[in-house]
């Protein structure tokens, strides 16, 4: 039985991992054309650096992630403070609302935002399609998962600490700051991470709500790939999963430090 399930673990991380080794593989391969390995080679990379709308659009994806990151972290650690530590009215559908982006097809988030904005536009006069409305579509989104991860945190933690905390004379702000976000920075970090993660790579939001001079690494890969596959994108893939990797490696080191 234990040769069955360790067979079985196997296949799965094969199922999983094989085909990003394959790319990356493949962005050291010479041939220009097909999967057949026929020697290793940094050209690739050379050429990629060496194109100039590439940093633009490095650039631009970084700018999305961590602004939305930082915005939806701030306001989704906010709320779930407060569904966990307060009672007001319609606070049970509020909590069910924040599965609707979860679980909302990604093309039916992105009309929704590309028809938002274009209202918008008509009756309030908002700015075109631009870097600013990518960052809202993402935190969109971004927020329903950093408040779930931070909420399933809080309610681990014992209210007895806030309450004792209040009782030496904290007031509510310190009380959150010194107390409540100390205990619950694990969640918040993850969730943090989880919001980077999530904007790094997507697609759709990002292609229904970017304008000119709004292109990211993901629509750029999309776009390349139509006209064939290159191994330039095998090597922007391979320092995107790169990326990802780092941050990970980054949020393990800082939740094994704070144990």
């Amino acid at each position: 039985m234990k040769r069955l399930l360790s067979l079985h673990a196997l296949l799965v991380y094969l199922f999983l991992y094989l085909p990003i080794l394959v790319i990356v593989a493949l962005s050291f391969n010479e041939s220009r054309r097909g999967v057949r390995f026929t020697g290793f080679t940094l050209d690739w990379y050379r050429a990629l650096f060496q194109d100039p709308r590439v940093l633009e659009y490095f650039l631009n994806t970084l700018t999305v992630a961590f602004v939305s990151t930082l915005v939806a972290t701030l306001l989704g650690t906010l709320l779930a403070v407060g569904l966990v530590r307060y009672r007001f009215p319609g606070k049970g559908f509020l909590r069910y609302l924040l599965y609707i982006p979860v679980v909302v097809p990604d093309v039916v988030m992105g009309v929704s935002l590309l028809l938002l904005f274009a209202l918008a536009r008509e009756v309030l006069g908002f700015p075109r399609l631009s870097l600013l409305t990518v960052i809202l579509g993402h935190i969109t989104f971004q927020v329903a998962f950093v408040t779930l991860v931070v909420r399933s945190r809080l309610l681990l933690l014992d209210p007895a600490l806030e309450e004792a905390a209040r009782d030496l004379g904290a007031r509510g702000w310190q009380t959150f700051w010194y107390v409540t976000l100390p205990l619950a920075w694990p969640g918040v970090a993850a969730g943090a991470l989880l919001a980077l993660t999530l904007s790094l790579d997507d697609f759709v939001v990002t292609f229904f709500t970017a304008g000119p001079g709004a292109t990211t690494l993901p629509l750029y890969i999309y776009s390349s790939v139509k006209l064939g596959v290159s191994p330039k994108v095998h090597a922007l893939s391979t320092l995107i999963i790169g990326l990802g990797a780092f941050f990970l490696a980054l949020g393990y080191a800082l939740g094994r430090r704070r144990v």
